[in-house]
């Protein structure tokens, strides 16, 4: 328990505040068996403390009943053991339902919990009687003592996630900046989405900051993505053209990859993409509903209802586009040693020309993005030229 929740806050921050592009990233198996999706959750840190910290405490509690045992120390374990086991299974069911994705480094401390549970269940103390005995009587002082450990140490880390975030503007987002520009460079795929989330310029390749973004409409990373994205929009303004490949992650209208995560994100792509004008109004009331786009097949068909695009279910052309756009993936077949395949889950961006698998936080996103306009504009390429490898 303790050794995977050490793992989970490592991740934690790696995900959020990495110190190059492919950091982040070493537990992403795929869309489904990933674990940015839950770094960057909102339920992945509380007041600013990893939920991971909490579980490390658990974890060496247990560890410290079995080396010092004693009828109140067990019963405290046994109690949290309990409690434990309750937020798992929340986690374990947030994560897979509304998530849509699995954290292997999280499941490994679900398992251990699950089964402290079971031991404790099963062999522990006061194994007859009501609730109360058997599992609501700690020791108030191994409580106490437990409580404040975890709150102290909480503050630590909530400094150190604090002075974490403050760096990502200093050399982390340079140190992106310098892997970006030594990623090997792809060709823009064959065809490029006409559909724009944002729009510079009428011809995509006159802006400074050209984004091609793999994306599915029912990605929990991809909407995190789009919410960077449009704060960018806003700093780079007449700068940055983003055009929107669709690829929804769903057998019925997708043969690229080999994945069906996603039902109804076919469906979602005919309905934005069948009135471009309708378009940019549609893909963020998407992201705005997202737990409703997911789950409820009635707020899908009242979406084309509402905005009049019923057609799009059985529209050719509409089918015909989207799948040109979902074709393109298959072009890109290596893009680097890090990666046997190019387009193999949602997002995954090419910017200018090179290729980043996932996203990244804001500050590495603007620092590259300023990098960009600063090489467009003739102006020194302050990030690179500044920066310096420090401890």
């Amino acid at each position: 328990m303790a050794a995977f929740s050490l793992l989970t806050v490592e991740h934690y921050f790696a995900a959020n505040y990495p110190s190059g592009i492919f950091e982040g990233s070493f537990c992403d198996i795929g869309a489904f068996f990933n674990c940015d999706s839950s770094a960057y959750s909102t339920i992945s840190a509380l007041w600013g403390v990893p939920v991971g910290f909490f579980g490390l405490i658990l974890g060496g509690l247990v560890a410290l009943g079995a080396v010092f045992p004693s009828e109140s120390f067990e019963r405290t374990n046994k109690t949290l053991s309990l409690l434990n086991m309750l937020g798992v299974v929340a986690l374990l069911v947030y994560s897979v339902v509304f998530l849509g994705s699995l954290c292997l480094l999280c499941s490994g401390f679900y398992a251990f919990s699950l089964l402290s549970y079971l031991l404790f269940w099963r062999y522990g103390l006061e194994r007859d009687g009501g609730l109360r005995r058997r599992w609501l009587s700690p020791s108030a002082k191994l409580l106490a003592t437990a409580f404040v450990i975890t709150a102290v140490g909480a503050w630590g880390v909530a400094e150190y996630h604090e002075a974490r975030r403050e760096a990502q503007s200093g050399g982390a987002a340079a140190r992106a900046v310098e892997q970006f520009y030594s990623l090997e460079p792809v060709p823009w795929p064959s065809f490029i989405s006409p559909y724009r989330t944002a729009r510079s310029t009428d011809r995509f390749d006159d802006a400074p900051i050209r984004i091609v973004e793999y994306a599915d409409l029912l990605c929990p990373d991809c909407r995190f993505l789009s919410e960077q994205l449009a704060k960018l929009e806003e700093e780079f303004a007449g700068k940055l053209n983003i055009a929107f490949q669709f690829f929804p992650l769903e057998a019925r209208c997708n043969d690229v990859v080999d994945k069906d995560l996603h039902p109804g994100a076919c469906e979602l792509s005919y309905v934005a993409a069948y009135d471009p004008d309708l378009f940019l109004e549609i893909h963020d009331e998407i992201f705005e509903n997202f737990q409703l786009a997911k789950t409820s097949a009635e707020w899908r068909r009242e979406l084309s209802r509402r905005h009049g695009v019923e057609a799009a279910a059985e529209d050719s052309v509409t089918h015909a586009l989207v799948h040109r756009m979902i074709e393109t993936g298959r072009e890109y077949g290596r893009t680097s040693a890090e990666f046997a395949h190019g387009i193999r889950s949602t997002p995954t961006m090419i910017i200018n020309n090179r290729m980043i698998i996932g996203t990244l936080p804001y500050a590495q996103l603007r620092a590259i993005f300023q990098a960009l306009v600063d090489e467009a504009e003739g102006t020194d390429r302050r990030f690179m030229e500044n920066w310096e490898e420090t401890d």
